[in-house]
């Protein structure tokens, strides 16, 4: 048995789980989720179609490497969206499919880190849970940092000490940020790109939110796209990864790909043929026609900014409420409590007694946090997702409007 099992924390769905256990919710009240990152629009039918059209190619199976053609059909999307010319990515070398980021987040690490060196993952606090996972797993130790209003919900990179990067053989950024919304922008690229060739170690950019950003005239900077502008054009050290299930609303077709150094790629690419996990090829072409359309992209971050203007304006007198440049999330802050004005409410009370009272749950910070230097970012914010059809969205900001003034009164 793997001796780094013991280490895993309990997924943070299993632990709210755990804190609704036993609250009866109001009967005359509709459940609403807005605990998890799960696209509720609908999925565009020419990806439906396309799938449906090629299941004669689940008779065969498929090469972990793809089909040239949805190689090829990511890297024309990376160029036009990145800006990055066309004769720098080969879809030979620097692509990879992958089944959705999650899988592919977590092998990545298994397949380069070294044990051996007591190396250290770098990751943002709070963070997605298989950053913490797959870094246990592979014999490392996880070093946290602290993402924190103050530092606008970014992680601070010039505080980190020269023995974390020295130890350091991945780092795990995530932009636009889960849960906050925040992006890097080029100038931390670059000091990250600075800090990775001097001390050796990959940046692993988790992007699966880009495309679902605020200004349609300022999309969020991606890793390969700095990379190039600063001068490393064979994207050394870095990787991105990317999924259709935010940015077209297929989670269950587990549809991404892995990009960057052509060296890593094919270290990676070893990895994945034993690991057994090629992409099915009615999943392939169904990608391939997702990543050719921009379309129905543009009218899915549509429907967000709807959803994003209609709940703040209901909430923004009540409570501490900004828009996130990007993602799908509200980073909400808990309030005050009216007994004692110094006291600010604990996330996990927040949404137990948000869940018992008015049939809404949201995630707790706290859940999707570690405690690090003495803080844990996520212990005064919810997580809310604003995943569920506009109406649904508004009714859920009225009833946590509610909430809060009985806390609060």
């Amino acid at each position: 048995m793997n001796p780094h099992l013991q280490q895993l924390h309990a997924y943070p769905f299993e632990k709210l789980a755990r804190l609704k256990s036993g609250i009866v919710p109001p009967a005359d009240k509709s459940a609403i989720a807005m605990s998890m990152g799960e696209p509720q629009h609908d999925t565009p039918e020419f990806i439906k179609e396309t799938l449906i059209k090629h299941l004669a190619g689940l008779a065969n199976y498929p090469t972990t490497k793809g089909l040239p053609a949805l190689r090829i059909a990511i890297a024309d999307w990376l160029v036009k969206r990145f800006q990055i010319p066309a004769t720098a990515l080969d879809p030979e070398q620097h692509i990879l499919p992958v089944n959705g980021t999650r899988e592919a987040l977590f092998s990545f690490a298994q397949c380069i880190i070294d044990p051996a060196d007591k190396p250290l993952v770098v990751m943002p606090n709070p963070f997605y849970q298989i950053y913490e996972g797959t870094a246990l797993l592979a014999g490392a130790e996880p070093y946290f940092l602290n993402t924190t209003e103050e530092t606008g919900f970014l992680p601070d990179f010039d505080a980190v000490p020269e023995s974390v990067w020295q130890r350091c053989q991945l780092l795990y950024v995530c932009s636009p940020g889960n849960p906050t919304g925040a992006v890097i922008t080029h100038d931390t690229y670059l000091r990250l790109l600075q800090l990775a060739e001097r001390y050796d170690f990959v940046i692993a950019a988790d992007e699966c939110y880009s495309e679902l950003y605020d200004d349609e005239h300022n999309p969020p900077q991606g890793l390969l796209q700095s990379a190039f502008i600063s001068g490393n054009p064979q994207f050394k050290r870095c990787v991105v990864f990317h999924s259709l299930s935010k940015r077209s609303n297929v989670p269950g077709l587990r549809s991404g790909f892995v990009a960057g150094d052509a060296e890593l790629m094919q270290k990676y690419l070893l990895y994945r043929t034993y690991h057994g996990c090629a992409m099915s090829i009615p999943t392939q072409y169904a990608s391939i026609a997702a990543w050719l359309d921009e379309l129905h992209v543009f009218e899915n971050r549509h429907l967000y900014r709807e959803k994003f203007s209609a709940f703040i304006d209901i909430l923004k007198d009540s409570c501490e409420i900004s828009r996130p440049p990007a993602s799908f999330y509200i980073w909400l802050k808990t309030p005050r409590l009216a007994i004692n004005t110094c006291a600010t409410m604990l996330a996990t009370d927040f949404a137990q007694q948000l869940f018992a009272q008015e049939n809404i749950t949201v995630l707790p910070g706290s859940f999707l946090s570690r405690d690090f230097n003495a803080v844990n970012p996520g212990q005064y914010h919810v997580r809310i997702a604003l995943v569920a059809p506009l109406q649904e969205c508004i009714t859920a900001a009225h009833r946590i409007k509610n909430f809060i003034n009985t806390l609060t009164a």
